[in-house]
């Protein structure tokens, strides 16, 4: 067989992972067939490497099916065929669910009998901790509940919760559930049928307590998710809403921080924050237009447990809200006073190159560090200003609809 036609072959074994795996929520046999209850993965290089590929299957389908309460998981996969090895000697189709399987320390079945027959039983599931908040969308019951390490049930739950992460969150990792600091959040939706209670979970937060100094504590948020079939409809609000509530009462909390936010959770906090801000008197229109201050810093904090570097993106949006576009005089000295804070780490690193300079040597110099020309950095420059002030924008959109 030439080389064409041995790529031809070998093209046709080939797939996108994110297209061939196939979640579903189920609670009753009749979800397990419900070609409408499938949702894909964001992300599978975790499992199938950077090209998200997986190679030996003709139309193939991995399934991943959770119990949407109790989380119980089936694994399974199908296909039209596999790659002949005695056609394309050597050639072996990937071990598909044993690479998924690695990384499900909780286990599952791979018979869907078995977990079709399972089902009914797994319906009794009840929720774990302390009920912190409920509310209603859509005719639709919803309760967050907050939990830790010593909370029955909560490690085994976690297991399997955790193996959402690895496909809708980029670079995301397990956490060490034995850990005392971590609490755990979690959002389930819960509706009556038939005299009985059913609960599905929707998603959950994760915030490991740091100490502060000399006695107080720094909750970090450290992963978030809502499943896709209940993104867009306001749940992440409500769970933010309910942590952030939960730690501004403390008065052993300093701050709540976040560790490596996405673009998508960036949008959430600064939506959540900037409409508690708003009402803060620090926050006053009148105030907003004099420029940024540490009287806005020390009360968001004291008040809001916001930190100052979060702050000051809440007083920028707030400040936009209030800044009359079409005056040219307030619009360009609030695109100044934005851009001279995003000029701050340009302005520190030539800083520390000059001080270089007089350590280094020429070609070492070069070698170490390279620093842009000033018209690069104009450019650079406008471009993250041109991107944030989009984004605040859709920000005061979403409060004036809030």
């Amino acid at each position: 067989m030439d080389i064409q036609m041995v790529d031809q072959v070998l093209a046709r074994y080939k797939c996108d992972s994110n297209t061939a795996v196939r979640f579903k929520l189920v609670q009753c046999q009749n979800d397990v067939f419900d070609k409408g209850k499938e949702f894909h993965p964001t992300f599978s290089h975790q499992f199938f490497g950077d090209n998200e590929t997986i190679f030996g299957y003709s139309n193939l389908e991995v399934q991943l099916y959770y119990h949407s309460g109790s989380l119980l998981t089936y694994m399974g996969m199908k296909h039209d065929g596999e790659v002949n090895k005695n056609v394309i000697d050597g050639v072996q189709p990937d071990p598909v669910l044993s690479v998924i399987a690695e990384k499900y320390p909780a286990g599952c079945t791979t018979t869907l009998d078995e977990f079709i027959a399972k089902l009914p039983e797994e319906d009794k599931f009840m929720p774990m901790g302390e009920l912190l908040h409920s509310y209603k969308g859509n005719d639709v019951e919803y309760e967050i509940y907050k939990a830790d390490v010593t909370t029955p049930r909560l490690k085994d739950y976690h297991e399997k919760l955790q193996t959402f992460l690895l496909w809708f969150i980029d670079a995301s990792s397990y956490i060490d559930p034995d850990d005392e600091r971590w609490r755990f959040f979690l959002l389930f939706e819960k509706r009556k049928e038939a005299g009985n209670t059913h609960y599905s979970i929707v998603g959950y937060m994760t915030v490991y307590q740091y100490y502060a100094y000399p006695d107080m504590i720094r909750p970090r948020i450290s992963q978030m998710l809502i499943l896709p079939p209940f993104q867009k409809q306001g749940h992440g609000v409500q769970l933010l809403q309910t942590v952030d509530k939960f730690y501004i009462k403390d008065p052993q909390v300093l701050d709540i921080t976040v560790e490596d936010p996405s673009y998508d959770f960036m949008r959430l906090r600064d939506y959540v924050d900037a409409l508690r801000c708003r009402d803060l008197p620090a926050f006053a229109p009148e105030n907003l237009r004099s420029g940024f201050n540490n009287k806005m810093a020390e009360q968001a904090r004291k008040e809001l447990k916001i930190t100052k570097v979060q702050c000051r993106r809440v007083y920028e949006i707030l400040r936009l809200r209030v800044t009359d576009l079409s005056s040219a005089k307030e619009y360009k000295s609030y695109r100044l006073e934005v851009k001279n804070r995003l000029n701050v780490p340009f302005q520190k690193e030539k800083a520390d190159i000059e001080k270089l300079k007089l350590l280094l040597k020429p070609e070492e110099l070069t070698a170490t560090a390279t620093l842009q020309s000033t018209h690069e950095r104009m450019q650079h420059l406008d471009q993250m200003y041109q991107e944030l002030e989009a984004h605040y924008k859709k920000t005061i959109e979403r409060m004036a609809a809030a």
